[in-house]
């Protein structure tokens, strides 16, 4: 296993480097065995995303946070084991809600599959979570399923959108933060609840997981309208094309419907026909030159201030610097 270059603080130290790395690959194959299925359709859909790679942030974040305790127990890996497979469940049922053509450079699962093959996917996979998860204890069990909850809440406010009365910027981050600084935020707490942290310890991975989950989602925003595929690695204007709110675009219509002239004229491409490639060029260079791009950009970089702040109560040490250092780059990654 190679880490991240966000974590070369880590991967940089003559003790910490190695142990994550080893954990970190124990905890890779832990995976691959743990979403094995007899049923050989099952063991072929259950795969595709995991063998399309992925960076491992939430298991890395669970082993990272461990090393606030006790690191080498085996119930640390098991429990990072169980974030990973519930991030990738959550992946298949997203595409299937938002039509996504690809994930992690492969099609997606309910373009080979149809989505009920995709959806059933999923589900086999939080079943698998669930089983791993019963086996740590009741309060392991309570996090996850607290966990499913504001996942699937999340999912259901996005897809009804905000109500009438209410502010569709703050609807959009109360759906990040369920969505995705939610797992993230469980990832680093259960990583040093099996550790046997400190619970102050504890508490702070619950903040700095769940506002730099925001902050990363955040950032993912933004990149999708600058064209930074070379850094994110993600299509520029996926989310312009598929219509989906995100930051830089909610903060155009509240630009707009302020009296903001070149808004309102941006907005004109960004809900026209983007089915042309130089259709949707012309949007995200739009979109891109305007001041919304770079006030989302600094709603970001406030989330992952926050986030930094959560770390106040941890000891200083390569552990607290590496949170720092990741916390950073998410909001760097156009740089």
């Amino acid at each position: 296993m190679v880490l991240p270059a966000v974590f070369s603080l880590v991967a940089e130290h003559a003790e910490l480097g190695p142990a994550v790395v080893a954990s970190l690959g124990r905890v890779e194959e832990r995976l691959r065995t743990s979403i094995a299925h007899a049923d050989p359709l099952a063991d072929t859909i259950s795969r595709h995303l995991f063998d399309a790679g992925g960076k491992r942030i939430r298991p890395l974040l669970t082993i990272l946070a461990a090393h606030l305790g006790r690191p080498d127990r085996d119930e640390v890996e098991q429990a990072a084991v169980v974030v990973e497979l519930t991030h990738l469940a959550t992946l298949y049922h997203d595409d299937v809600m938002d039509s996504a053509q690809f994930r992690r450079g492969a099609p997606s699962a309910h373009q080979i599959w149809g989505n009920s093959v995709a959806i059933l996917a999923g589900d086999l996979l939080f079943a698998r979570a669930s089983r791993l998860v019963s086996d740590l204890g009741g309060r392991a069990l309570a996090i996850q399923a607290s966990t499913f909850e504001r996942l699937c809440l999340g999912q259901l406010h996005e897809t009804v959108g905000p109500a009438e009365d209410e502010d569709p910027v703050a609807h959009y981050l109360s759906v990040i933060a369920d969505k995705t600084g939610s797992l993230v935020a469980a990832s680093g707490q259960l990583g040093a609840i099996f550790a046997g942290a400190e619970e102050t310890y504890v508490q702070t991975m619950v903040k700095y997981g769940e506002r730099i989950g925001v902050a990363f989602q955040l950032a993912d925003d933004v990149i999708d309208v600058t064209g930074a595929r070379a850094v994110s690695g993600k299509t520029p204007g996926t989310d312009l094309r598929e219509h989906v709110p995100t930051l830089p675009v909610l903060l155009l219509r509240r630009a707009a419907a302020g009296g903001d002239a070149s808004a309102v004229r941006v907005l004109r491409l960004v809900d026209g026909d983007l089915g042309s490639d130089e259709a949707l060029r012309g949007a995200v260079a739009a979109v891109a030159e305007h001041p919304a791009t770079e006030e989302s950009w600094a709603v970001a970089r406030q989330w992952a201030d926050d986030a930094v702040d959560a770390l106040a109560a941890l000891p200083d040490g390569v552990v607290k610097d590496a949170l720092i250092g990741f916390a950073r780059a998410v909001v760097d990654r156009s740089a």
